[in-house]
């Protein structure tokens, strides 16, 4: 069974690559990010995410980075929830096009491993694009292994980031940090 896994970074994919083999899914990743800001995180996360799957086994696809796609898909967007929810439709709908386009079974995202992340929308939105893109989102709360995960990619010298990636999620984190 292929899986192509949407990977947001390399300590998020640890806990996911590990139950998908577990599960029986040959998983190739899939790194469409275009909200990560700046271009210096993205860097970052990206060459994360290298080292991690030369050292795990799995290959990985790089689209292009395209901060404009993510920019456009928020418009009038920028308050969470709606700017979350328009990010992962963006982010979910491109990996299920290259999963169908690239013959694969079933797509998924490392998304599903953050307890910071709504997993309902998350399914939500999962089950939508895969019905408009005749491919099988496969839904698994990896939640479970999150905290494990991040301790092991602190421990392996894993790049971990502070924030979600947008530009309006840095923000908030800046303005939180800020207060008194």
């Amino acid at each position: 069974m292929k899986l192509l896994l949407h990977t947001c970074c390399a300590p998020c994919l640890i806990y996911p690559l590990e139950r998908l083999r577990q599960e029986g899914f040959t998983a190739t990743g899939f790194f469409y990010n275009p909200n990560i800001h700046p271009f210096g995180e993205y860097t970052s996360r990206k060459k994360a995410v290298e080292a991690l799957s030369e050292a795990a086994g799995i290959k990985v696809s790089y689209p292009a980075y395209a901060p404009a796609d993510f920019f456009q898909a928020v418009n009038l967007k920028e308050q969470a929830p709606a700017r979350c929810q328009a990010c992962w439709r963006l982010r979910l709908s491109k990996t299920a096009s290259y999963a169908k386009e690239q013959g694969f079974d079933y797509f998924s995202t490392t998304l599903l491993v953050s307890p910071y992340q709504d997993q309902e929308s998350l399914k939500t939105i999962g089950l939508e694009v895969a019905a408009l893109e005749g491919v099988t989102f496969y839904c698994e709360d990896f939640r479970p292994g999150f905290r494990q995960a991040h301790e092991q990619a602190r421990a392996q010298g894993i790049y971990c980031q502070k924030y979600c990636g947008c530009l309006y999620s840095e923000i908030e984190r800046c303005s939180k940090s800020q207060k008194p």
